[in-house]
This record gives structure tokens, C-alpha cells and sequence, in this order.
């Protein structure tokens, strides 16, 4: 089953009148790569969520924002003056030159600047913020198998499109082995005393240089191992990669023994699926 690597996912609560909402998103990546944008409030606890969104999406460049906004009018806020004050100080002598309100609008941006009289997290707001960060992981890896469903029909379409194109081979085969003998035998009516065992033998090994019957084997197995494990594995994005790098190799050593302008496209045709291919399973979980 395949997973998409790039996936969002959102969800709300509101808890005594702060609305809570948690957004996840990703990209492809090689790795785990995650960003978490949280309120200070919510700091103390970031440990624990990151340890939760590893658990749960393991693979991509991953952001999460958590933003709180209060839904009612509150006289709990208060503004912290001293560290306003002390901000300001050090604004004058970055630069001394400023109007006074300049500072202050300056000071009243910075972190710490209000706060409540609640400004504890208790365990029951947390509750909460761990349940809405776990209703926003569960839409996100919903979001998830919805591309990786799609992504895995548009994959199997290109895997099938090689699969035909190599089964259209097979009929090019003998045209391109009987142009080589007959070249052989048009050049040895010029010469006389002939070793019909020597020309034989030549023969036998320019065939078998040319022979693709065991490239032609190892690439329907490729194809075949591919979509079992894209079907049935999970997790299977890098695996998927080694066997499309394994596909490659067989479908160049068939453009290099291919000695048939049919042939040569058909391999044309396969590469340009297979990078495809490539592309897409860059986004495969």
C-alpha cells in the first residue's frame, strides 16, 4: 500500500474561550525533518508533540503550527512593564537616534511582553491541545492515503505501459539477428577456401553478444516485484527506488544490445516512462 509523502491535516477545539487549532503539512524529504511553531504557552510540552508527529509521519519535511485565539473579551491580560522597559533600554543604545513611541512600538512586539494571570498550562487544557494534535494527525495521514491511492493507480498505469512495450520486443528479435548474416555471407563470396566451422563459430558469438532473452527476463521480474511490493508492503518508497534503479539497468542494456531502430524506441519509450516513475516515487512514503 503506498503512502503519500505530502499530506496536510487540520483541527480546532476551543477550551474555556481560546480556540486551539493545530495545522500539519509535509513535503517529500529523505528524512524526518520537522518544524514545530507553537505559542509559548504550549512550550513546555513540545517535547512530548514532537515525539507524537515522529511516531506518526516518519518520513517528510514536516510543519506543524499551533495557533491559539481568544474567543472572549479577558481582564486577565496584563502588561509586563519591566520587561517592556528593559527592552526599550536596549533598543536606545542599538540606536539612540529614534522618537520615543518608536521604541515602545518596537518594545510591545517582543516575546513575553503580556501575559495572564492563568499563564500556568494546567492538565486539562493540555488534554485537550494533545487530543486536537492527534485529531490533526489522523486527517493528516487520512490526506495521505487519498494521494497515495491516486498516486499508486497513475504509477501502475506507467509500470503496465513498460511491462507492454517490452512484450512488443520479442517480435523484432529475428529481424535484427538476420541483417548480421547476412552481411557475413555477402562479404565471404569474396574470398575462397572458407572455414565453415570458423564462420560458424563467429556467427554463434556475435548472436550471443547480441542475445537480450536474459535482460528481457530480469526486467519482467523487476516490473512484477515492483507491484507486489507496491501493493502489498507499506513504507515501500525507498524500496521502490532501489528496484526502479534495478529496472534501469536492465532497459539500458537492452537500448546497447538492441541493434533494431524498432527496438531502440521501444527502449526510448520504457525510459522515459521509467523516469516517470522515478519522479513519483520520490513522493512515496
Amino acid at each position: 500500500m503506498i503512502l503519500s509523502m505530502t499530506g496536510f491535516g487540520r483541527a480546532e477545539t476551543v477550551y474555556e474561550g481560546t480556540k486551539i487549532t493545530v495545522d500539519i503539512k509535509s513535503l517529500n524529504s529523505k528524512n524526518f525533518d520537522l518544524n514545530v511553531k507553537t505559542p509559548l504557552r504550549y512550550k513546555e510540552k513540545e517535547f512530548e508533540i514532537r515525539k507524537l508527529l515522529n511516531d506518526k509521519i516518519l518520513r517528510g519535511k514536516v510543519d506543524c503550527y499551533i495557533n491559539c485565539e481568544s474567543l472572549e473579551v479577558s481582564n486577565d491580560v496584563k502588561i509586563n512593564e519591566d520587561i517592556v522597559k528593559n527592552y526599550m533600554d536596549q533598543l536606545r543604545a542599538v540606536a539612540s537616534d529614534a522618537p520615543e513611541f518608536e521604541y515602545l512600538k518596537m518594545a510591545v512586539r517582543m516575546p513575553d511582553v503580556l501575559s495572564t494571570k492563568n499563564s500556568d498550562l494546567d492538565e486539562n487544557e493540555w488534554k485537550s491541545l494533545l487530543t486536537v494534535v492527534q485529531d490533526s494527525v489522523s486527517k493528516f495521514i487520512e490526506f495521505r492515503q487519498t494521494e497515495g491511492n491516486n498516486l499508486a493507480e497513475e504509477i501502475e498505469k506507467i509500470v503496465q505501459n513498460i511491462e507492454h512495450n517490452l512484450n512488443q520486443v520479442g517480435q523484432y528479435e529475428e529481424e535484427r539477428i538476420q541483417p548480421i548474416k547476412d552481411r557475413y555471407q555477402s562479404a565471404l563470396k569474396n574470398f575462397e577456401n572458407i572455414d565453415e566451422t570458423r564462420y560458424y563459430q563467429e556467427m554463434v558469438y556475435f548472436v550471443e553478444k547480441l542475445d537480450i532473452s536474459e535482460e528481457k527476463v530480469r526486467l519482467s521480474q523487476h516490473i512484477k516485484y515492483y507491484l507486489e511490493v507496491m501493493r502489498n508492503e507499506d513504507f515501500n518508497g525507498k524500496k521502490l527506488g532501489f528496484i526502479a534503479q534495478e529496472m534501469g539497468r536492465e532497459i539500458n542494456t537492452l537500448g546497447s544490445k538492441a541493434n533494431h531502430s524498432e527496438i531502440q524506441k521501444l527502449v526510448v519509450e520504457m525510459k522515459d516512462d521509467l523516469e516517470k516513475i522515478k519522479e513519483q516515487t520520490l513522493n512515496v512514503l
